[in-house]
C-alpha cells in the first residue's frame, strides 16, 4: 500500500518536467502539438505529492496507442483511457516511487485540456487559494496516509470550487 506524502514545492520539478517532456516529444513526433506541465508540481510554492503530471496535446489520440511499447521502455504503464473518455493515461514507476503521470488528450478535447490549464493558472496567480489547497492536501495525507480514494475524495469539493473560480 502506497504511503501518501505531501511535500513542500521543490524547484527540481521544472527540470524533471523538461527532461520527461523531451522523451515524450521524441516518442510522439509529428502527432504532438504541445506539452504542458500541469498538476500541483507545476505551481511554484504549492505543497504536493512529488509526481510530475504532464499534459501532451496531440492531433490524433488513436495514434498514441501505436507508441505504447516505446512508453513501456521508459518505465511507463499504459492505462488506456483510465476513466476519462478520449484520454490516454500512463504512470511511471511502482507504488512506492511514482515520479510521473502522463495525461494525453486530442487537440479538439478543449474541455479537458483547458480545465486543467485554467486550474493550474488560477493557483499560480492566487496565493490564498494556493495555500488553502496545499494545507488541505497536507491535512488529508496525514488523515488518510494509505487511502488514496479518501485523499482524492477529500480534495474533490475544493477542486470543483476552484475550477469554477478559474473559469471567470
Amino acid at each position: 500500500m502506497r504511503n501518501i506524502v505531501v511535500k513542500e514545492y521543490d524547484d527540481s520539478y521544472k527540470s524533471k518536467f523538461k527532461s520527461e517532456a523531451k522523451l515524450i516529444k521524441d516518442i510522439l513526433g509529428s502527432n504532438l502539438i504541445e506539452v504542458h506541465h500541469i498538476g500541483s508540481t507545476s505551481v511554484v510554492g504549492l505543497k504536493s505529492k512529488p509526481i510530475i503530471d504532464i499534459r501532451p496535446v496531440v492531433k490524433d489520440i488513436e495514434k498514441v496507442d501505436l507508441h505504447n511499447a516505446e512508453f513501456e521502455k521508459l518505465g511507463y504503464e499504459c492505462m488506456g483511457e483510465f476513466g476519462i473518455t478520449g484520454r490516454r493515461f500512463f504512470k511511471k514507476g511502482g507504488e512506492e516511487d511514482r515520479p510521473h503521470h502522463i495525461h494525453i488528450f486530442q487537440v479538439d478535447n478543449e474541455k479537458d485540456i483547458l480545465r486543467h490549464l485554467a486550474f493550474r493558472d488560477y493557483l499560480r496567480e492566487n496565493e490564498k487559494a494556493r495555500a488553502e489547497y496545499g494545507n488541505l492536501k497536507e491535512e488529508l495525507a496525514k488523515r488518510y496516509p494509505n487511502d488514496i480514494e479518501s485523499y482524492m475524495d477529500g480534495k474533490n469539493e475544493f477542486i470543483k470550487e476552484l475550477e469554477e473560480k478559474s473559469k471567470k
